[in-house]
């Protein structure tokens, strides 16, 4: 019986010649213990942080995604060249289509059912993706989810539409949880 089992690394290195170095030892270390490195998913991502040497033609510093996240370089608030990261913009706009369906799909629940599960659904995210520097993601996503629940409760019945105010009214008697960071990079 084979066990199959998938690890996910990130090695850094501050200088070109050593990552091609490691490039080429790694699988044979790796072959020592019987691991193998996927060819096609291994690869060499120039990533520095003074961004200009190596910018993109569009003028884009180089970016990589890893384990939902998108990891660049910028500057801490004192002033220090940091690694930020911030949900993928894929990953997150699926995540917006999904609660606008599930919104959709479930508009005839009751308002608690609806909101019970709306603040789960959130503070799951907030879990997994509220890391430090994610916070303008983590507003999005909710903004987004608060406008998709207005849209869907008002078409749940005939009568009047709810305007902004009526439904801020509404979000006191139900509000949905504020972004919170729960994890910090460091």
């Amino acid at each position: 019986m084979k066990f199959l089992r998938s690890t996910h690394l990130i090695v850094g290195c501050s200088d070109k010649q050593d990552a091609m170095r490691v490039m080429e030892v790694l699988p044979r270390r790796f072959g020592k213990f019987g691991l193998t490195v996927h060819p096609e998913k291994t690869r060499l991502v120039p990533f520095n942080r003074r961004g200009i040497e190596d910018q993109k033609p569009d003028g884009e510093c180089a970016t990589f995604d890893f384990l939902g996240f998108t990891h660049y370089w910028g500057r801490s608030l004192k002033g220090y060249w940091v690694v930020k990261r911030k949900t993928i913009s894929k990953r997150l706009s699926s995540k917006i289509q999904g609660i606008g369906k599930w919104c959709r799909d479930n508009r005839h629940l009751p308002i608690r059912d609806q909101h019970k599960t709306l603040c789960v659904k959130l503070r799951g995210h907030y879990q997994y993706y509220g890391i430090n520097g994610n916070a303008r993601c983590l507003s999005a996503f909710r903004h987004a989810v608060t406008q998709l629940w207005m849209k869907w409760l008002n078409r749940r019945s005939r009568k009047g539409k709810r305007n902004w105010d009526s439904f801020n009214d509404f979000l006191k008697h139900f509000p949905l949880p504020l972004p919170k960071i729960m994890h910090s990079n460091i």
